[in-house]
């Protein structure tokens, strides 16, 4: 799936321009081959103003504390049976160039529990989602939820029998 991006800056004379409407490819990784994936923009530090519009440098799937990144991801219901992994060095290599520093944060043995130092801002677009906590406390989102998660330890789960779409500021 492609998801349309519109991206402004001001002309010469200070007005305001669009310098670039496109479209982003969302991508898939061996290691989670249900899921999709879309880097949207993002930088390593805040930008400033004004600027020429192009993408900043961005290196992390998660972004350094004075860095941003916004993503949607598409989760499958958890029916999904999970996938077999014919090369499991190339499906790791490939995960750190698509999503670099996704599978650092993610705990071996504990069905996508992770931890990162980032403030995220999450909405569901459609379907839901489970979050579990640490304590194994689970909420229940269902589109038009949103969560501020702090750092704190999560995993996430489609509950549901269609796909969930999220939308994340971190």
């Amino acid at each position: 799936m492609q998801i349309r991006r519109v991206e402004k800056d001001h002309s010469d004379d200070g007005k305001a321009i669009v310098a670039s409407n496109s479209e982003i490819d969302g991508f898939r990784l061996q290691l989670f081959p249900s899921m999709e994936f879309h880097a949207l923009w993002g930088g390593d530090q805040a930008p400033t103003y004004p600027d020429d519009g192009a993408p900043l440098p961005h290196h992390s799937w998660f972004p350094p504390l004075d860095g941003f990144g916004f993503l949607a991801v598409t989760l499958p219901p958890a029916s999904d049976a999970p996938p077999e992994i014919a090369d499991e060095g190339a499906a790791v290599a490939e995960m750190e160039t698509l999503a670099p520093d996704l599978l650092a944060v993610m705990e071996p043995g504990t069905a996508g529990m992770h931890t990162t130092d980032s403030i995220d801002f999450i909405y569901v677009i459609s379907g839901e989602v489970i979050m579990t906590l640490d304590d194994g406390a689970e909420v229940h989102f269902a589109a038009g939820d949103t969560v501020v998660k702090s750092g704190t330890r999560h995993a996430w789960r489609n509950s549901g029998q269609e796909p969930c779409r999220l939308i994340a500021v971190k």
